[in-house]
């Protein structure tokens, strides 16, 4: 946290007195916020034999929310400081509530599967308001990287006899596409620890981290998270390598693919060559080039679909009204179609803001570097979910929203500490939460 070069005027508000003498506030709900990351990113009761039996997400986030509830009053942000971004996800909810309300389908199914997708909303609102200091960010991003990458090795060492690594951890790991896009969209932020970190051990560690990742996303032969990964490594290296001015970088990430893709790419390899339906001479080539047509199909089925049912069909009822129980290798389509065109609208409301606030971070300026490092990071994993929606029905897994959070809380946390140390910061565009610091500071907005 930063600390003022002078003493505060008797005239500041109390917010900024609080800000330097309660830097940490909402430990318990910081505690029990960090295990729900822990719970949900590695996933431990489908690896660890009988945690199953123990509702550990349950359990962590409602503690986190006793917990912020109990500290009430003690926070630097509450629920009137919610960004733009948090009502967009509370709408894109009230959609697909509608949805299985009115779902020609399956309502029950979909209202029950709402409210297990809801629970998106109280980890999204407790992170923005619980992380209140670069250090938590920068621990609960920690959590994911090395979650993510815990799985992957996990996955390299029991997925031998498991083709693409499909069903070696269970939850939403199990399916390859799934793990794959988890991989990409945290290699980023495992980019920036090795950056942001001096200790030549610790960059050992994040080295073989990053190379089984990368060699478990390989083995997935996951089509849609191989180019996810160009995307997102294209804007990683522009941030650390391009404008970072490390060239060593870039030559190590080609030296890196080259390895990793002639080592474990040759399934990877298969599935794209079988898309033309040439040579089809391997089973599994013969499903690749099957898949690939059956994923027109879906999209074909999805748009009429949303044509027919504008309102939606109710989340997690497509596979059923498709006839396949297969779902639309579109994120943008899964959402319209079972969410409707409304929730769609809120959906994409909801992902800009991100890059919103990122945009907003820019503009500020007179970063540290290790902020720097993570913004960079966040644009990379942010571009890549963009791009990877195009081909996977990720709609509904919680990386991206993360993503935003942390986007959001980063903006939080830049303009508090430009509010504590005096700075005139741009807030016209911003959300109520930074006008209202700018007042109470009396100080005045640029534009």
């Amino acid at each position: 946290m930063p600390v003022l070069d002078k003493p505060i005027p008797h005239s500041h508000s109390a917010w900024r007195r609080k800000f330097v003498s309660n830097p940490e506030p909402m430990r318990g709900a910081f505690f029990w916020l960090s295990a729900f990351y822990v719970v949900y990113c590695a996933r431990p009761e489908d690896w660890i034999p009988g945690l199953k039996y123990i509702p550990l997400a349950k359990i962590s986030g409602l503690f986190a929310l006793i917990g912020l509830v109990f500290s009430a009053g003690r926070s630097k942000r509450s629920f009137r400081d919610l960004p733009r971004e948090a009502y967009y996800l509370l709408a894109l909810i009230g959609f697909l509530v509608i949805a299985g309300v009115f779902s020609p389908v399956w309502k029950g199914g979909a209202l029950v599967k709402t409210v297990e997708f809801s629970k998106i909303l109280v980890a999204w609102v407790l992170t923005f308001i619980v992380i209140s200091s670069f250090d938590r960010l920068r621990r609960i991003i920690y959590i994911q990287s090395a979650s993510v990458a815990a799985v992957a090795v996990l996955s390299l060492l029991k997925g031998r006899d498991h083709p693409r690594l499909e069903g070696v951890i269970g939850g939403i790991y199990s399916n390859p596409n799934d793990l794959a896009f988890a991989i990409v969209l945290s290699l980023p932020f495992c980019v920036a620890f090795f950056l942001n970190t001096k200790n030549l051990a610790r960059k050992a560690a994040w080295i073989a981290v990053m190379l089984a990742m990368c060699t478990a996303l390989f083995l997935t032969a996951s089509r849609g998270g191989f180019i996810t990964l160009l995307a997102t490594a294209a804007v990683g290296l522009w941030h650390f390598g391009v404008k970072g001015k490390r060239p060593q970088l870039i030559a190590a990430a080609a030296l890196v693919a080259l390895v990793v893709g002639v080592s474990a790419g040759g399934r990877l390899k298969d599935r794209f060559f079988a898309i033309s339906g040439d040579d089809l001479s391997d089973p599994l080539d013969v499903s690749a080039h099957g898949s690939f047509e059956q994923r027109r199909e879906l999209m074909e089925k999805s748009l009429e679909g949303v044509a027919s049912y504008p309102v939606g069909i109710g989340l997690g009822n497509f596979p059923n009204y498709s006839g396949t129980w297969r779902e639309v290798h579109v994120a943008y389509l899964q959402i319209a179609v079972e969410g409707g065109i409304g929730a769609c609208i809120f959906y994409l409301l909801f992902f800009a803001r991100g890059f919103a606030n990122l945009r907003q971070i820019r503009r500020m300026g007179g970063h540290e570097e290790g902020t720097l490092l993570f913004a960079g990071a966040l644009h990379s994993s942010l571009i890549g979910f963009v791009v990877g929606a195009l081909f996977a029905p990720e709609a509904y897994q919680f990386f991206p929203y993360f993503a935003v959070a942390y986007t959001s809380a980063l903006l939080a946390i830049a303009t508090e500490k430009a509010q504590a140390q005096g700075a005139v910061v741009d807030a016209a565009e911003g959300p109520s939460w930074k006008r209202r610091f700018v007042r109470a500071g009396n100080l005045t907005s640029v534009r």
